[in-house]
């Protein structure tokens, strides 16, 4: 690092290669990342008070991920940091208004933004890649089929998707497996082009896009799904999500939750993330998911965790990011351009280092109603899954 007065402090023995280097340009900006490191170094970044001398951006974050617990906060970060845990739930308090507000700051962004580095179909959370080398593409696909193998969908059956984005996920299911979907969104803007994708694929009469919050869908459901929605809900609202999912489940129905999740124990949201990127959004320890789903009377039947998944899903987007720079700049500006860079590469440097990780848990009312083994899932060769999934 160097600091306002041009010194130099090295941390760490080094190792091959150019060493990251951060210049901090103004003491008033070294104060505030020493009492909120994350949102102090974040704004510095985005105000150009920080400017990246060597190496990249994601070096830099990398190694703070990575030494974050050896090293520690200050005395007032520290509290300040305690203090966010306590009263984690009043920031994440998403009563139906505040949902909406905290899905439009994110998800009604231009969809030009999105295009700059999301796979055609805007796949916007984490791929799969059950081989190495695959495209984003490719993974992003072998998620939907994993997820499907999960749901065990037969043609007929009604199908809700809570949280279900630019509808890829419905359109998928409803035209490779043969169901009806129902798929619900708060953001306007997924919403009108969901409507319009369904249309173009002739699926308008097999899969319903609706602007409904979780909490007011009525009817029974063969199968639910959620992906990447979940970390919207709000710890204060765990039984209220899960209930309504064992309300809205068949008896000899199955769900499928996919999530963000924390290998750790319960926690605050990155006060980065919190105040710029998802607003009320919080990731949850599978702890705290796990006594909700208890509480529900729904019986886990599967969890599986993807752990470096994410990594490379975010390593790519950030690629895409970086080589569209001038027209997201275009839409935006250089600000936000540096807002979104450091979005991307510390969620990836989290992922690969900082204990983030994907849960994917199945729910039934009847634990028999899923093969006793997960054999089901890989019936067909790998390198016959790969070629499926990259179609």
């Amino acid at each position: 690092m160097i600091g306002p007065d041009g010194r130099r402090y090295i941390y760490g023995e080094g190792g091959p290669g150019p060493c990251p280097t951060f210049r901090v340009r103004d003491r008033a900006t070294l104060l505030k990342a020493a009492l909120d490191p994350s949102l102090g170094f974040a704004e510095g970044y985005m105000n150009g008070h920080i400017t990246i001398e060597e190496g990249d951006l994601y070096d830099i974050v990398l190694v703070a991920v990575m030494n974050f617990d050896k090293v520690g906060l200050s005395g007032l970060a520290r509290l300040r940091q305690r203090l966010r845990v306590v009263f984690r739930r009043l920031e994440q308090l998403n009563l139906p208004g505040a949902s909406r507000r905290n899905v439009a700051h994110h998800y009604d962004l231009s969809g030009e933004l999105y295009d700059l580095f999301l796979d055609a179909d805007r796949q916007y959370s984490c791929a799969y890649f059950p081989a190495p080398g695959l495209s984003l593409e490719a993974a992003q696909a072998a998620k939907k089929a994993h997820i499907a193998a999960k749901l065990r969908l037969e043609p007929g059956m009604r199908v809700l998707d809570i949280g279900s984005g630019w509808g890829g996920l419905g359109l998928t299911l409803a035209r490779n497996y043969g169901v009806d979907v129902v798929g619900v969104t708060l953001s306007q803007e997924q919403l009108a082009l969901s409507r319009r994708r369904a249309e173009l694929a002739g699926l308008a009469g097999r899969v319903r896009f609706e602007p409904v919050d979780y909490r007011k869908i009525d009817g029974q459901f063969d199968r639910i799904v959620s992906v990447g929605m979940f970390e919207h809900v709000g710890a204060a609202f765990y039984d209220t999500f899960f209930n309504k999912v064992s309300s809205l489940l068949a008896p000899d129905g199955v769900a499928l939750l996919h999530t963000i999740g924390r290998s750790g124990p319960p926690g605050a949201t990155n006060s980065f993330i919190a105040k710029y990127i998802f607003p009320g959004g919080y990731t949850p320890a599978l702890s705290e998911l796990m006594a909700s789903v208890e509480r529900s009377g729904l019986v886990a039947t599967d969890v599986e965790i993807l752990r470096l998944h994410y990594a490379e899903t975010l390593k790519e987007w950030r690629r895409r990011f970086l080589a569209n720079w001038d027209k997201a700049e275009a839409l935006y500006d250089a600000r936000f351009c540096r807002m979104w860079n450091l979005y991307l590469a510390s969620s990836e440097a989290s992922f690969r280092e900082g204990g983030q990780v994907v849960f994917q848990v199945q729910l039934a009312h009847d634990a028999g109603i899923v093969p006793m083994t997960r054999d089901y899932l890989y019936e067909a060769p790998e390198d016959q899954r790969v070629h499926d999934a990259a179609q």
